[in-house]
């Protein structure tokens, strides 16, 4: 029943229905996403505000779904989504029947989804499309309710949508209660990392002003207020607007005596509603809205005629909303005022009811509110069947957080009810595995050991592997290898098992950089698999391990022979994480440590392929791709791999799939001197590493070490090498070699920047260590040592500047790098090395030339920091860096002209850039085409001002459009 009598007037809110309304449609371009998320108390009318913003956008055409979520705390894993789905089903006429066939075959995609942690990716691909058939080229906005009850399935569905659906333009509107983000509410990280998207809004409801509440109370009135009156409930309102409406009906019916607190005035209308309509209040109060029209007459047993009638008389009295869906109560503060006022037996019987109508309901079983209510009407032993099934539920669908929920409360049903032990090894396994799916690690090894208590806990063997992996998910590496090596040790420990523990250990030790270790386990794990039928993915890991440590160690070419085997087995196998997985394996190899970057940037990116192809896209794609950024970095194509990581971001990943991608973008913003993005981009890897490999952490130390001494802070960049050193325990010479080269380059920094001290112990540490890298790397394949070596040439350049810079140690890392085809630490070496010659007053010219390559090189790679140092010292010795061509063949330096082809010294993201500028976009719309920062795009901007000697934006606007037109 919907309600009549809402007619209270929108006030104060006409410019913020217009600023959403042009924030979801008007702004946005074909294909793009956008969000706007309304914040505010209770009362403040965000639920109005979202009906009236629907209206104005299905005027516009667009597609609109509208949804709620759900007031308890074990939702329904995307309630949100198929409620708005079926709605908008239901109100769908004969002649939209291929629209009603998309929406169900949406409907049924959720319906035939089957669990497991490896589908979630997948089931987000499917909403996607089944969205994007379902708009059919409209523009389609989801409204949601009641955000604050999101469930966590429902949350990453939203960082997907919001990511981008290829030309399908969505929006999200969606209103939040503020009071709820208290805390650790997982809401609230979400906004946060929402809040950096260039299109998302999260917009505060305030309080009306004292002109528009009295305004809205003379409405409701239907007269002005005398002064007094007027004065009195602004005072008390506070400009709430549902307080203001109920003060002014207080006022209009003649009511008085009403205290000033909201829960005497709910009280009040509480008490004033008829027998029957006071029956319904409570009722739905003690319900999960929406709460349909049938559970609410099976719950009360009126006649209908009775029923519509309290309920009516309940909505004319502003307690209750009903709509087609069913009812609600108008504000969630009418349940917290009425719920201390029914006895204990008096609720329990309520929730009683509501369990055995839901129960006697025909069609699908409303798991999660049973366990609800059976538990509240204190029969733990009909919670438990039920929130057990909700767990399973949740879990078919990918709702490992609501599954985890389920499956505790099923632990506390099954204690209270007195189930048999060999129930509660059960569900302490089920719980166990849901904590470790969804990021619960602490809790799932803390049920794991509850498990392993409990008799017919399993095999020790198994329990041993299960620790060792929640281990490894929560970072404690050292723990987690020793529980794989008491599994390997464990008499009960079947072949399946030893293998798997084998395989397992090789992978960890392989991410943790100790390669011969990975080599041994890998041997020992293939060995084992032989045994053993159906073993692929035993069969990969072990070989990915064992390829990595060869290559690395021994024969790159023996090692690569045995990723590219593991690579086909895992194709012939079919299995998608296994293929993933060697792809992986193998792009890392051929961009890290054997340095053969054309080659492995071409594996990643066809790997990236054939995981999307598989399904995915969300996880393993991306890490894929992060791959593949690093290999174009160090190749010099920037402006490459800024369009891989657009690609990457766009599947917005979360956790440990997106430390890669974070990184692989923060050595791109550390090149080019975006300072902001990388520092965000370090923090982030910081609070998901937490302990982790140092395959990760020392990458992230020499980021965070680079960052520093470019903003001038060389003390930081020290603090962040000795950590490194600290903490390393990886057989990985490269990383470590490029850890010390940043430590000894921080104290040369700091030498001649003369604001800080060189610290003598600290650059004593880092040389011991640097000869002990150089010892280690001589046993290591000829690869690794050519890169190391260069690394090592840094180091050495590096010490002789706390003396005398040395010009011919700068050339040598010059020509190694030159080698190796690495532009930028060539560049900076020829900038060092001219540097050491003009402290030195000689070879002047020569410094000069050094100066105009290593200049050449960092603005075609876009690198502002290196191409700031270049300038400035250039300036300091009156060296031109500007060449041209004379008539008779010879290159001269002076100040010159621009060539013919004005634009030929721009990057591709640099002419790209500019194309966008002539068209009139702002910095920040250009950011949002091509998916990089509005700060990033600044330092775009800024270097082609440099490059094309302009000063305004119509000035390189203007050489765009004559370039073009040639």
């Amino acid at each position: 029943m919907a309600s009549d009598v809402d007619t209270a007037p929108l006030v104060g809110r006409a410019e913020l229905v217009q600023t959403v309304r042009s924030a979801l449609i008007g702004d946005v371009a074909q294909g793009q996403t956008a969000a706007v998320f309304l914040t505010g108390e209770s009362g403040v009318g965000k639920t109005r505000l979202l009906g009236e913003i629907g209206v104005r956008l299905r005027e516009t055409g667009a597609l609109v779904l509208t949804g709620s979520c759900l007031d308890i705390g074990d939702a329904s894993p995307l309630h949100p989504l198929l409620q708005a789905l079926r709605r908008f089903d239901a109100d769908l006429s004969s002649a939209q029947a291929r629209t009603s066939s998309a929406v169900r075959g949406l409907l049924q995609v959720f319906a035939d989804e089957t669990g497991g942690p490896e589908g979630a990716g997948t089931l987000l691909e499917r909403v996607s499309r089944g969205l994007h058939l379902i708009a059919e080229g409209r523009p389609l906005v989801l409204i949601l309710d009641d955000l604050q009850w999101v469930d966590r399935s429902t949350r990453q569905l939203l960082l997907y949508l919001l990511a981008g659906l290829g030309d399908l333009q969505l929006s999200v509107l969606a209103a939040v209660r503020a009071e709820s983000l208290q805390g650790a509410h997982p809401l609230r990280r979400v906004l946060t990392e929402l809040r950096r998207l260039r299109t998302v809004r999260v917009l505060d409801l305030s309080p009306l002003d004292r002109a528009d509440t009295e305004q809205l109370a003379a409405a409701v009135v239907g007269r002005a207020l005398p002064a007094e009156a007027a004065e009195q409930v602004w005072q008390r309102s506070g400009g709430n607007p549902f307080v203001i409406e109920e003060l002014a009906r207080d006022l209009r019916d003649g009511r008085d005596g009403l205290s000033e607190t909201l829960r005497e005035i709910f009280l009040d209308r509480v008490d004033a509603l008829p027998q029957h309509a006071h029956a319904v209040v409570h009722a739905v109060a003690a319900g999960v809205e929406p709460v349909q029209h049938w559970l609410l007459a099976e719950v009360l047993r009126l006649p209908e005629d009775e029923l519509i009638d309290a309920a009516r008389a309940a909505v004319a009295h502003r307690l209750l909303v009903g709509a087609d869906d069913g009812y609600r109560l108008r504000h969630r503060l009418v349940a917290e005022v009425l719920a201390h006022e029914l006895l204990p037996a008096e609720r329990s019987g309520l929730h009683r009811r509501y369990a055995e109508a839901l129960t006697a309901a025909p069609g699908e079983l409303h798991q999660a509110r049973l366990a609800y209510h059976w538990r509240l009407a204190g029969e733990p032993a009909r919670a438990l069947p039920a929130a057990v099934g909700a767990a399973q539920e949740a879990e078919r669908l990918h709702g490992y957080a609501e599954a985890h929920r389920h499956w505790t409360a099923a632990l506390q049903l099954a204690g209270d009810s007195g189930s048999s032990e060999m129930d509660r090894v059960e569900l302490l396994g089920n719980a166990a595995e849901a904590a470790h799916h969804c990021g619960e690690h602490a809790r799932a090894l803390a049920l794991l050991e509850e498990l392993a208590a409990v008799r017919g806990g399993g095999p020790k063997c198994s329990l041993h592997i299960r620790r060792a992996r929640y281990l490894a998910a929560a970072g404690r590496s050292a723990l987690a290898e020793k529980e794989y090596e008491r599994a390997l040790d464990a008499a009960d420990c079947s072949p399946r098992d030893r293998a798997t523990a084998a395989a397992r250990l090789a992978e960890l030790l392989l991410h943790l950089g100790r390669y011969a270790d990975a080599g041994r386990r890998a041997r020992e794990a293939l060995a084992l698999a032989a045994e053993v039928e159906g073993s692929t993915t035993e069969v990969v890991l072990a070989s990915s391990a064992l390829g990595f440590s060869d290559a690395y160690l021994e024969d790159p070419d023996a090692g690569l022979a045995v990723m590219r085997q593991a690579l086909e087995t895992a194709e012939r196998a079919g299995q998608p994480e296994d293929v993933a997985c060697a792809y992986l394996h193998l792009a890392e190899l051929l961009t890290g440590p054997l340095n053969i970057l054309e080659e492995g940037v071409v594996v990643a990116r066809r790997g990236a392929e054939r995981v999307a192809e598989l399904g995915l896209g969300r996880t393993w794609e991306t890490r894929l791709l992060a791959i593949a950024t690093n290999g174009l970095f160090r190749v010099g194509q920037w402006a490459e791999a800024e369009k891989v990581v657009a690609a990457a971001l766009r599947h917005r990943p979360s956790g440990a799939d997106a430390v890669e991608l974070l990184l692989a973008r923060c050595r791109l913003s550390v090149g080019y001197g975006d300072i902001a993005a990388a520092d965000r981009d370090l923090e982030a890897v910081a609070t998901v590493l937490a302990g982790g490999g140092a395959r990760h952490v020392i990458p992230l130390l020499t980021l965070r070490a680079g960052l520093s001494m470019w903003e001038g802070r060389h003390d930081v960049a020290r603090q962040a090498v000795q950590r490194g050193l600290t903490e390393s325990r990886s057989d990985d010479v490269t990383i470590l070699s490029a850890l010390v080269w940043h430590g000894l380059r921080a104290e040369a920094e700091a030498h001649a920047s003369r604001t800080v001290d060189v610290d003598p112990t600290a650059a004593r540490r880092l040389r011991d260590v640097a000869e002990r890298v150089a010892r280690k790397s001589a046993s290591a394949a000829r690869p690794v040592r050519s890169v190391v070596d260069g690394f090592l040439a840094l180091c050495a350049a590096e010490v002789s500047r706390l003396d005398s810079s040395d010009p011919e140690l700068w050339a040598a890392s010059v020509a190694e790098w030159d080698r190796r085809n690495h532009p930028y630490p060539a560049a900076y070496s020829r900038l060092r090395q001219a540097e050491a010659l003009l402290a030195r007053r000689s070879r002047v010219a020569t410094a000069g030339k050094l100066l105009r390559e290593a200049y050449r090189v960092a603005q075609g790679l876009g690198a502002v920091p290196l191409t700031s140092e270049i300038r400035e010292l250039a300036g300091r010795a009156r060296v031109s860096l500007e060449e041209r061509d004379t008539a008779d063949g010879t290159r001269v330096t002076g100040s010159v002209e621009l060539p013919d082809d004005e634009l030929a010294t721009l990057t591709a993201r640099e002419r790209e850039v500019l194309a966008l500028v002539a068209e009139g976009l702002t910095n920040r719309e250009i950011g949002q085409r091509l998916f990089i920062s509005e700060r990033t795009i600044g330092v775009h901007v800024s270097h082609i001002f440099d490059k094309l000697q302009v000063r305004t934006r119509v000035q390189a606007s203007a050489i765009h459009l004559r370039n073009a037109r040639g």
